[in-house]
């Protein structure tokens, strides 16, 4: 819907759901972060690669793990990662925990990209204004749960 089939729809008094306006707000942010980065000299993401890096943990994690949080299968998940340890952001090392098991986690380059993302996060919230943006943190935070406890998750 365009902007102007937008301003269309809410004047005769039919609102956007709730969603669409979340999933436009999402893409929004990491559209400017992407282009914001590759203005800044990082390689090219595209949008499904920026969504691994908000799923990683900071130890690492399986990759079986990071694609359930995806939501996707472990072969696109293996792709993904493929395509982001190609550029040095990501790597995939032996768990020290399991035996046979497997860690996806950043490398020291993939860590100074996510700092520069954060600034940039930040100064995207800052465009917001400081009340919007904690307004929008506060009504949120509630639907961010851990994944371990999200029933949207456990699919299995």
């Amino acid at each position: 819907m365009s902007g102007q089939d937008q301003q269309g729809a809410q004047a005769s008094g039919d609102e956007l759901p709730l969603a669409l306006l979340l999933l436009r707000a999402s893409r929004w942010f990491d559209g400017h972060l992407l282009e914001a980065l590759q203005a800044e000299g990082w390689p090219r993401l595209m949008p499904a690669q920026s969504l691994v890096f908000a799923q990683l943990a900071p130890g690492g994690i399986a990759p079986a793990e990071l694609a359930r949080r995806l939501r996707i299968s472990r072969q696109a998940t293996q792709e993904l990662v493929a395509g982001l340890a190609v550029q040095d952001v990501l790597e995939v090392v032996d768990d020290p925990a399991r035996s046979r098991g497997r860690l996806v986690r950043l490398t020291p380059h993939g860590r100074r990209l996510t700092a520069a993302a954060r600034a940039i996060l930040n100064d995207l919230e800052h465009q917001l204004g400081d009340r919007r943006s904690a307004a929008l943190r506060e009504l949120l935070t509630p639907f961010a749960s851990p994944y371990e406890s999200d029933p949207a998750l456990n699919t299995g």
